[in-house]
C-alpha cells in the first residue's frame, strides 16, 4: 500500500504544466529598497513630527494673501450733456442707450462719436418707454449710459501696493464726506502727491459715482479706493501695522507744518466741513492737526484740506530724500 502510495505522489510530482509559484515575490524580496529616506521624511520619526509642527507655524506666521474689496452699484447716466461729459472724461462704461428716431443734434453726434472712439463700448438703441422704465422717468433726452460698479480695494492692497515700490504708505481717510466731487478732486489730490489711496466707509459718505470719476480728472483709473464698513477698525489695523494716524481738526494741538511724523508712513484722516471727525475716529487718531488760517476762515473744504496736508507731506517726503 505505502509502495503504491508513494509512486502515485510521484508520478503527480511529475506532471507537466502550470504549477504553483510565489508570484516573483521572493525575487522583490531579494532586490534593495533605494536609499534611506531622511529622518524628516518618515512619517513616525520624531524628525518628521518636529518638522511638520515647525510648517504649520510658519503658515500660520505667513502674511494673508491680498484680496480686493467689494464692488459698488452700477449707475446709470442720464441726459444729452451729462452723457457727452461722462464719456469725454473718461468715465468707464458698458453700454450708451439711444432713443429710437431720436433728433440727432450736436450733443448726440459728439456723444456717439465718443463711445465709437472707446471701442468697448455696446451702442444700443431703444424705443423711449424703455428708456424710461430703466430711468424712472428721469429726463434722459434720449440718451443713458450705462456705467459698471466701481471695484473697490481693500485696505491693506494700499499699504501692500507703497511697501512694493519702496515707499512708506501715505493714505487718506474720509469720515462723513458726503460729496461725490469732494471725493473726486481727493483722489485727484492723492495722485497728484503721491500717495497711495484713499479710504471711505460704505455708510453716509460719497461712494466711487459717475460724478466722482468725472471730477478726479482720470485719476481715478490709477488711485486706488477701498470702501470698509468699519472706518474705526481700518484706522486700528493700520496703527498695529505701525502707520501714524493724523486727523484734521480746528482744534487740532499741532499745526500741519510742524509735525515731523507727515513724512513717514501716515493715514490722513478728513472729517466733513461742518462736522469734522466723529468722536471715534478723533480718539483713535495719533495726532490731531490744523491748518493755521490767517485769513480767519472757520474751516476748509475737505478736498481743499486734504491737499494742503498732502502737499506738506509730499515736501517733507522730498526734503528726506535729498538728505
Amino acid at each position: 500500500m505505502a509502495g503504491n502510495s508513494q509512486r502515485r505522489n510521484r508520478r503527480t510530482s511529475n506532471k507537466k504544466g502550470a504549477t504553483v509559484g510565489s508570484g516573483g515575490q521572493r525575487r522583490k524580496g531579494l532586490e534593495g529598497k533605494g536609499p534611506t529616506p531622511k529622518a524628516e521624511d518618515r512619517k513616525k520619526h520624531k524628525a518628521n513630527r518636529i518638522a511638520g509642527a515647525m510648517a504649520r507655524q510658519a503658515a500660520k506666521r505667513r502674511p494673508a494673501p491680498r484680496r480686493g474689496g467689494p464692488k459698488g452699484t452700477s449707475e446709470m447716466v442720464v441726459g444729452r450733456n451729462p452723457v457727452f461729459e461722462a464719456l469725454r472724461d473718461g468715465v468707464p462704461a458698458t453700454t450708451l442707450y439711444v432713443q429710437q428716431f431720436i433728433d440727432n443734434d450736436e450733443r448726440v453726434r459728439e456723444a456717439l462719436q465718443l463711445a465709437a472712439e472707446r471701442g468697448n463700448i455696446n451702442l444700443m438703441e431703444a424705443p423711449r418707454p424703455e428708456l424710461d422704465r430703466m430711468t424712472n422717468g428721469l429726463n434722459h433726452q434720449g440718451l443713458v449710459l450705462q456705467v459698471p460698479p466701481y471695484e473697490y480695494a481693500h485696505p491693506e492692497d494700499l499699504t501692500a501696493a507703497a511697501y512694493d515700490n519702496g515707499d512708506d504708505p501715505l493714505i487718506v481717510a474720509l469720515d462723513g464726506v458726503t460729496d461725490p466731487r469732494n471725493l473726486g478732486a481727493i483722489v485727484r489730490s492723492v495722485s497728484a502727491f503721491g500717495g497711495h489711496g484713499v479710504v471711505i466707509p460704505e455708510r453716509r459718505a460719497a461712494g466711487m459715482t459717475a460724478g466722482a470719476w468725472k471730477t478726479s480728472a482720470g485719476t481715478a483709473a490709477r488711485t486706488p479706493v477701498s470702501r470698509v464698513t468699519n472706518l474705526t477698525r481700518a484706522l486700528q489695523d493700520y496703527k498695529k501695522a505701525g502707520i501714524t494716524i493724523v486727523g484734521l481738526a480746528a482744534e487740532g494741538t499741532h499745526t500741519v507744518n510742524d509735525l515731523a511724523e507727515l513724512a513717514g508712513p501716515v493715514v490722513i484722516v478728513v472729517g466733513s466741513e461742518g462736522k469734522g471727525l466723529g468722536r471715534l475716529v478723533g480718539e483713535n487718531c495719533d495726532y490731531l492737526v490744523r491748518i493755521p488760517m490767517p485769513g480767519g476762515a472757520e474751516s476748509l473744504n475737505a478736498g481743499v484740506a486734504a491737499g494742503v496736508v498732502l502737499y506738506e507731506a509730499a515736501r517733507r517726503r522730498a526734503d528726506r530724500g535729498r538728505v
